[in-house]
């Protein structure tokens, strides 16, 4: 695993002149596909993306958008006690489902974090880090065509492996002058309680794990468009893969 991330690494290295760096460092860019640098996404890597995956119940990104012309993303995220409350628990139980069903088919899940950001290009970004690359890898092709809660799923290898490199320093002391509209992660904690539910018994065995089942499989769709259309069976190249814009 340690050559592989070197060899991840002399990728990149000599060419920062045309690769972006905050792709490379937060796995996502705000200018997106009008970025004058390169977005590449590994040829492997512990870590998948999940774009845009989580919907907060409060926050509506037109909403969102607004305030952002505004300048005031701090006063989008102050949310009544009531209303904190009920968003905790929905993101919990989105934890937790999502956690278990990508540990239990996919590998043993290192960490998973979800940002709490709302820019466009981080708004409910899920990374899950897995121990191992294999596992990244294959819960990539497993998510392809598949649905959560009626919307297809967007995976991707993620460059992201360091999360402390990616978060925002000022947000975990509690101030952040860019608010939510900060273009470092801003990670959503879940509770201890959950925390030692999910990586408390990280000393179980895989297959013992393996056989815990999601709370709510029905939320998980595969699209069934895929075996009308003669099935999908495109094998992922091991070549570097970029997106040049």
């Amino acid at each position: 695993m340690a050559r592989r991330e070197r060899n991840r690494m002399d990728e990149l290295s000599g060419a920062e002149y045309v690769n972006c760096s905050f792709y490379f460092k937060i796995g996502a860019c705000r200018h997106g596909e009008k970025c004058s640098r390169t977005h590449n996404i590994p040829s492997f890597s512990q870590t998948v993306l999940l774009k845009n995956m989580y919907h907060s119940p409060i926050i509506n990104t037109q909403l969102a958008e607004a305030y952002s012309k505004l300048h005031s993303a701090n006063a989008l995220m102050l949310k009544s006690g009531e209303e904190a409350e009920i968003e905790q628990r929905y993101f919990e139980e989105f934890f937790e489902e999502v956690f278990t069903e990508l540990d239990s088919k996919y590998g043993r899940i290192e960490e998973m974090n979800i940002c709490d950001n709302i820019g466009e290009h981080m708004i409910g970004n899920v990374y899950v880090k897995f121990y191992d690359e294999e596992d990244a890898e294959a819960c990539v092709k497993g998510l392809e065509n598949r649905w959560f809660n009626g919307e297809p799923i967007y995976a991707e290898l993620s460059p992201v492996t360091d999360f402390r490199e990616a978060c925002c320093r000022q947000y975990e002391l509690g101030d952040c002058s860019k608010g939510a509209f900060c273009n470092f992660m801003h990670l959503k904690p879940i509770s201890r309680e959950l925390r030692r539910r999910l990586y408390g018994s990280r000393a179980r065995t895989p297959d013992r794990f393996g056989k815990t089942q999601p709370r709510r499989d029905r939320e998980w769709e595969h699209d069934d468009r895929t075996e009308r259309d003669g099935g999908s069976n495109r094998r992922r190249s091991r070549s570097p893969r970029s997106r040049r814009h």
